[in-house]
């Protein structure tokens, strides 16, 4: 264990190392029904209590019948189905909006829909549909609008929709405000008086769940009696894409959802776009995890919207055409490389920022800066708010005169929810906000910047205890000797980890047999646990981004990794976290 962060100037924390518990009981009821004992205590320290909670097969998903209003969307999509009516699917530029968009878009027209997409420029139109995205939506002529992961706070463009007689339909995910928009219908887990059990399905989530309706609509006014149905589960490639990229947590449903998807890029069975994205990061989907989706296909799928425009990898989702899609996912592994330089440029100067910074008291980060990217903020706030364990906000110029922030929380501090109290208080301060728990987006006026970071400090100070602003890194504790083993590092690679259901971590006393620089700021080390013998061969481990020598013994943090070099495989264990023992 360590203290909370230094006094004074701003510093990195010093995190506690703390144990997960877990239920002996549930541990060893899963350990009975076949399950590896280590896997089995590592399910019971997330809330898995019976084996039937680890079951993956798609008829364990909720029914479609439990998300409200799911029924009336479809009953309106399969009447714009027989009688050729137009529909424009509007989504997000993020890769949950883009993958439900391309999840829509292929569904629909497997259906016998005329269906097209718009995906909003974020520096044009910004986020949701704003009554000028509707405008522009409306050149195509559209009679129906349907958004994908947004609609839910867009009672103005859901306004000028119907007054340009166009009819919105909305599927989101995303918090609800105090007033609903207008629309025909509203499918979203999350709106008053919806029963889904799962609040946690992403936009792309929804999208698939609105597409099985749709599906059950129309068998039962008899449109598949001469014709085969289509196979909605060839898109769970897609909805897994998506469902781990937006970072939402991964309850049962999720997981099933994502292990499917898994399951079918492992298989060889996946879309042309995402085998292309995996090709563009030097990967192939033989092996594919969840960690690959979030940290290689994520980004280069998300680096469209982030620097130019969703198009492109909606476009690269949709194509059917390998060469196609190639070439798209090229355009994207190049925008994707063009965000990390922006990215690295502006996190070094929010680093010299935010160390100017007085850490005594301060619940919170707010940083801004007028040559800052506003597509990158984001991912900004992420780094500082992993850095120095506090809420944090980065803004960036925006059009028309305004400042775009992006924001980053810590458990305890519900982001959204902040944001909410911020604008009660200073009413007129926030032109826009809406988000999550963990991420949230806000607008304001340059000259409101300064009210804001007072205002959000202040909330932050009434919602976060000390014990929330001390980093805590969480492990499954320590593995004997015989469980490092490379036939659970495979067993745990291959299962589905994520947000809410974290990959596991271990912890113990090391002593450092050998060490050497690799790459140029790696350090490659053999590791012997401190309960071995002296005879017990040395474990190969890494420690990335570290080149100063470590000392003779160490407690570490680490996770098992399968290392794959020349058609071998054997095991390392990965240590992201270190103190001398």
């Amino acid at each position: 264990a360590a203290g909370p962060c230094a006094a004074g100037r701003r510093t990195e924390c010093n995190p506690m190392i703390l144990r997960r518990t877990y239920s002996d009981s549930a541990a060893a009821a899963l350990a009975a029904s076949g399950r590896h004992p280590v896997l089995s205590r590592i399910w019971a320290a997330r809330g898995i209590s019976t084996p039937e909670t680890l079951e993956r097969g798609l008829d364990r998903l909720i029914p479609v019948a439990a998300l409200t209003r799911a029924d009336a969307l479809a009953e309106v999509l399969a009447d714009a189905v027989e009688t050729g009516r137009r529909l424009l699917i509007v989504g997000d530029y993020d890769a949950d909006g883009a993958t439900a968009a391309a999840v829509g878009v292929l569904a629909l027209r497997r259906f016998g829909a005329t269906v097209d997409s718009l995906v909003p420029n974020r520096f044009e139109y910004g986020y949701g549909l704003t009554p000028e995205i509707v405008r522009v939506a409306a050149e195509r002529r559209p009679d129906f609008i349907v958004t994908v992961d947004n609609g839910i706070a867009s009672l103005e463009g859901v306004d000028e929709a119907r007054r340009l007689g166009i009819e919105v339909l909305v599927t989101d995910h995303h918090l609800p405000g105090p007033e609903l928009p207008a629309a025909r219908v509203i499918v979203n887990p999350n709106q008053p008086g919806c029963a889904f059990p799962s609040k946690h399905l992403a936009g792309v989530g929804v999208m698939f769940y609105a597409m099985l309706a749709l599906r059950a609509e129309l068998r039962r006014r008899g449109a598949f009696s001469s014709a085969p149905e289509p196979n909605l589960a060839e898109y769970l490639d897609l909805v897994a894409l998506g469902t781990v990229a937006d970072v939402v947590p991964l309850d049962h449903n999720n997981r099933i959802l994502v292990a499917q998807g898994l399951a079918r890029m492992r298989a060889g069975r996946t879309r042309p776009g995402i085998a292309a994205l995996a090709e563009a990061a030097g990967r192939t989907l033989d092996r594919a995890t969840a960690q690959d989706l979030g940290f290689l296909l994520g980004p280069r799928l998300n680096a469209a919207g982030r620097l130019e425009d969703m198009a492109v990898g909606v476009e690269c989702l949709v194509t059917s055409d390998p060469a196609r899609a190639r070439e798209l996912a090229q355009r994207l592994d190049g925008l994707n490389r063009e965000r990390r330089e922006i990215e690295g440029d502006m996190q070094q100067q929010a680093m010299a920022a935010a160390e100017t910074v007085d850490a005594a008291g301060a619940h919170s980060l707010v940083l801004h800066d007028a040559g800052w990217h506003q597509g990158i903020v984001g991912l900004l706030a992420s780094r500082l708010r992993e850095k120095f364990h506090r809420p944090t906000f980065c803004f960036a110029p925006g059009g028309a005169g305004e400042l775009k922030g992006s924001g980053r929380s810590i458990s305890g501090l519900h982001l959204r929810d902040a944001l909410d109290r911020v604008d009660r208080r200073c009413p007129g301060l926030l032109l826009r906000f809406g988000g999550h728990a963990a991420a949230a987006g806000a607008s304001l006026r340059p000259e409101g910047i300064d009210t804001f970071r007072t205002a959000f400090e202040a909330v932050a100070a009434e919602l976060l205890t000390p014990a929330d602003l001390e980093e805590v890194i969480e492990t499954d504790g320590p593995l004997a000797p015989a469980e490092f083993d490379l036939g659970l590092a495979e067993a745990l690679r291959d299962e589905v980890w994520g947000q809410g259901f974290p990959p596991p971590a271990f912890s113990g006393e090391f002593q450092v047999c050998s060490q050497r620089v690799v790459g140029g700021h790696h350090l490659k080390l053999e590791l012997r646990p401190a309960e071995a013998g002296p005879r017990t061969p040395p474990l190969p481990g890494i420690l990335f981004r570290q080149s100063e020598p470590l000392p003779d013994r160490i407690h570490a943090v680490y996770r098992l990794d399968v290392n794959e070099w020349n058609g071998s495989r054997s095991l390392q264990l990965v240590v992201s976290h270190w103190k001398p023992a």
